[in-house]
This record gives C-alpha cells, sequence and structure tokens, in this order.
C-alpha cells in the first residue's frame, strides 16, 4: 500500500486528491510543521529534503509533487489522469506541473521561506512586497495561455487540475485578487464540486 506524508495547506494536497482520484489504496500520516516534525530524524530518513510530500512506495520513496503525480498516473492508468499512450501531450502536462513547481510555488515561498535565499530581516520584508507582483503574475500567463479549460488540458481532466486546484488556494493569502483571474476562480470552483476534492479536504481538516 502506498503512504502518503502530507501537512494540511501544503503541496501535498495535490498528491492527496490524485490518489483519491486514481482509486489507490493508500494510507495517510500528517506532518506536524508546528512542531517542526518535518526536521525530525525520523522524517529526514523518509525525506532527507525536509519537506512534503513524500510518498512511501514499494519500490522506494517519491518527493517532488510533479514526480509523485506522473507516477500515480502511471501506475492507474484505468483513471485515465493523464495522457499516456500520448508523448507529447504527457510532455505537455509535465510542463505545466513544472511551471506551478518551479516558478509559481517558488514565487508563494518568498512570502514565509525567506530564509532560503537571503539572511537579512529587510530582505524577508522585501520579498514579501514582491508576492503579489511574482505570484499574480505567474497565474496571470496560467489565465491567458495555459488553462485551456475547462480543465487545464482541455476537455479531459488530469494530475495538472489538482495541482493548479492546490496552488490557487493560495491566492488570497498571497494579496492576489482572484477576480482577475476569471478562468483560474472557475476552475478552483469546478475542482471543490469533485467528490474526491470533498473527501480529501475533510479527511485534512478533520
Amino acid at each position: 500500500m502506498l503512504k502518503l506524508y502530507y501537512s494540511p495547506g501544503s503541496c501535498a494536497l495535490a498528491s492527496h486528491i490524485t490518489l483519491q482520484e486514481a482509486g489507490a489504496a493508500y494510507a495517510t500520516e500528517r506532518v506536524d510543521f508546528k512542531s517542526n516534525q518535518q526536521n525530525s530524524a525520523e522524517y529526514l530518513a523518509i525525506n532527507p529534503k525536509g519537506r512534503v510530500p513524500a510518498l512511501v512506495t514499494d519500490r522506494g520513496i517519491l518527493t517532488e509533487t510533479p514526480a509523485m503525480l506522473a507516477f500515480i498516473a502511471q501506475s492507474f492508468p484505468q483513471a485515465k489522469l493523464a495522457p499516456l499512450d500520448d508523448a507529447f501531450a504527457f510532455a505537455q502536462v509535465q510542463a505545466f506541473n513544472s511551471y506551478l513547481c518551479s516558478t509559481v510555488h517558488v514565487a508563494h515561498a518568498h512570502k514565509g521561506r525567506g530564509a532560503r535565499w537571503a539572511t537579512d530581516d529587510a530582505s524577508f520584508a522585501d520579498m514579501k512586497r514582491k508576492v503579489p507582483e511574482t505570484v499574480g503574475a505567474g497565474f496571470a500567463l496560467i489565465q491567458r495561455s495555459m488553462l485551456k479549460g475547462p480543465w487545464v488540458m482541455g476537455e479531459q481532466y488530469t494530475i495538472c487540475d489538482p495541482y493548479l486546484f492546490t496552488l490557487s488556494g493560495w491566492l488570497e493569502g498571497d494579496g492576489v485578487d482572484l477576480s482577475t483571474l476569471p478562468k483560474v476562480a472557475d476552475h478552483r470552483q469546478r475542482m471543490s464540486e469533485r467528490p474526491a476534492v470533498q473527501k480529501v479536504l475533510a479527511d485534512e481538516t478533520s
């Protein structure tokens, strides 16, 4: 059985939703960031990066959301969560998820994780001030050029959708006006109506 390590409110939500959508047999374990559990010896033995998510499989442990989402889609092809029979289309899925991981999430992290890049308090404050602009720009590009609708890749729901849903849930906290992103807002509403999403959100907040 697969085992997902997650923390509520984190990007692990994307993998959690995808496991549920795939119909996978899986267990979850919450990592308590408030008590710094992610840096405990026990958790670092699972993920030396000290971050979530981490997915324990029968072949080893996976980290990094795009890799985990691709693994789930390929492990449960009957769920049709990615265009596995089309190399170019699958690369497009990977490109979208890589953009969320490498650009959008990193821009968001400048709000509360400034110590990863700087040591001066003034630098932290400057990074926080920039977040609405940088995150907003990332989502403006998604709105304008990347979100085909009704799902990210068009008519077919894919592993891109829970990932976009997860990061779009941070927009208000990042100071981005959701009303300027109607396609993103519509996508978020559509996602919130899916039974798998509702179950996972209930599980993570219980």
